[in-house]
């Protein structure tokens, strides 16, 4: 469901590599992504939905402690929602975004799901909607916007790497995201320092660039 090798580094609420450098401006699911999954044909751009959205629906239940199977399943639901309901919604920005819409089914559903599943009552007698309603709004919204920008690094990260020499991802991935010095790395690559950072430099703009294109799209 994940990028295996970027949610390994990566638990919920860890900010990536290129965070504040543009990532907290990402925005709002675009009309054209909306438009092409209603057309049951396009096996893309549902694929291209499903890799941006699932895990952030996986993330948000697994925060609310529902196990992983269940989280999984939970998921599934989601995404059949979303499926049957898409071709009625008349997506509008000015009433808000796509994101917050799928957030608010999200809650409702896990709702659902806990009442079907008789797991009504959560540590000390309260229910889930209880639980839920105690947890203020913007701080489950920026987890929910949190986890949308790990994704759409973790599918760029995959669909970037490829275009770059193995020791010129190494020397930004060893960096950036395993936090060691440039010094080290050079060491360990075989390469100057200067040449570490050039490398480290040219990976975060390419990401940035694809971040970018596909947050435009989703």
């Amino acid at each position: 469901m994940c990028n295996r090798f970027f949610a390994e580094r990566f638990p919920p609420g860890i900010r990536t590599p290129i965070e504040g450098k543009g990532m907290e401006s990402i925005p709002a699911t675009r009309a054209s992504l909306l438009m092409r999954i209603r057309d049951r044909g396009d096996a893309d751009a549902w694929r291209q939905f499903v890799q941006l959205y699932a895990p952030v629906v996986y993330a948000y239940a697994r925060r609310r402690q529902i196990q992983d199977a269940d989280a999984a399943d939970l998921t599934q639901e989601v995404l059949r929602s979303v499926s049957k309901s898409i071709a009625r919604l008349e997506y509008d920005a000015r009433y808000g975004s796509f994101r917050g819409w799928l957030f608010t089914v999200t809650r409702n559903k896990l709702v659902d799901f806990q009442r079907r599943k008789s797991i009504g009552q959560a540590v000390g007698g309260s229910s889930i909607q209880d639980v839920l309603n105690r947890q203020p709004a913007a701080e489950e919204q920026d987890f929910w916007d949190q986890e949308f920008r790990r994704q759409v690094f973790a599918v760029a990260a995959e669909q970037v790497k490829p275009e770059f020499e193995e020791a010129t991802w190494q020397a930004f991935w060893q960096t950036a995201v395993e936090g060691r010095k440039p010094n080290d790395v050079a060491g360990g690559l075989g390469m100057s320092v200067g040449a570490v950072y050039i490398a480290k430099s040219r990976v975060q703009a390419r990401l940035k660039e694809r971040v970018r294109e596909l947050a435009a799209d989703a």
